[in-house]
């Protein structure tokens, strides 16, 4: 039997990426899902493509940050599959590397918009149904430089920090309910939004480089943070709430290190 057999799940950020890899696996695992994203091109290949393997998806081009859009596609998924089981609250922006000086308000702004209150807008209007369900699982996309310094900008190591007390504390205050938050905590994985850092290093012929700190020494694939969403959405998770996990190839787990002779 299909993980998902039945649930139905709203996946943000899925016109490219892991928001993609995601709305995939769910739909392959038996979930009907509604594909949210900002680009309306991306998401309806994301759309077509569950379509065409036979699964059940609909596909909305709205902002994940803001309030109106959030509600919006909130009541698609009720009035398209009677409700959801699911909720990935993963659209996400990095922002750039921008120095700490030259960063601007603006910035720090934009990217809060998106990365931080975006989760919590799909906590608050997705969350009552769940709640009046009395089941559900709610994922939100963090990262690894929620964790440590050095693997992100400012205004994004920050939002995604803020991800991680948003599940912590949204998981307490739906205590009894039966809904679950979690967050998952991606490191260097190659998406659109990483997509500077991978043509740089290919321009170098130094791909290779890639991930080099991390103990299995490579770069991540969004189908490796999609397993991992799949797990926490699935019911095999039951027991799994307000939590943050580390899907980073051991980066988060150690110091800076020289690799050690064999």
């Amino acid at each position: 039997m299909a993980r998902l057999e039945g649930k139905r799940a709203i996946v943000t950020g899925a016109g490219s990426g892991i928001g993609r890899a995601s709305a995939t696996l769910f739909a392959r695992e038996g979930a009907a899902v509604l594909a949210v994203d900002r680009q309306a091109e991306g998401v309806e290949q994301t759309v077509s493509a569950i379509r065409e393997a036979g699964g059940v998806a609909i596909g909305l081009a709205l902002d994940a940050g803001d309030e109106a859009d959030v509600q919006a596609y909130v009541q698609r998924a009720i009035d398209e599959f009677g409700g959801f089981d699911v909720l990935y609250a993963n659209a996400g922006i990095s922002g750039g590397d921008v120095p700490l000086f030259e960063q601007t308000t603006e910035l720090w702004q934009e990217i809060l918009r998106i990365n931080l209150i975006g989760p919590f807008l799909a906590i608050k209007h997705g969350g009552p149904f769940l709640v009046r369900q009395g089941s559900g699982s709610i994922v939100c996309t963090a990262s690894v430089a929620a964790l440590r310094a050095n693997a992100g900008g400012g205004p994004y190591s920050a939002s995604k920090a803020g991800v991680i007390s948003l599940v912590q504390t949204a998981a307490t205050s739906l205590i009894g309910t039966g809904v679950r938050v979690n967050a998952i905590c991606p490191g260097l994985i190659e998406t659109g939004m990483t997509r500077p850092v991978f043509d740089y290093a290919k321009s170098r012929g130094t791909v290779g480089n890639l991930g080099q700190l991390n103990p299995l020494q490579r770069a991540g694939q969004p189908e490796e943070i999609a397993a991992m969403a799949l797990f926490l959405a699935s019911d095999e998770s039951s027991y799994v709430n307000g939590q943050a996990f580390a899907v980073d190839g051991g980066l988060s787990s150690t110091h800076p290190f020289r690799r050690p002779r064999r």
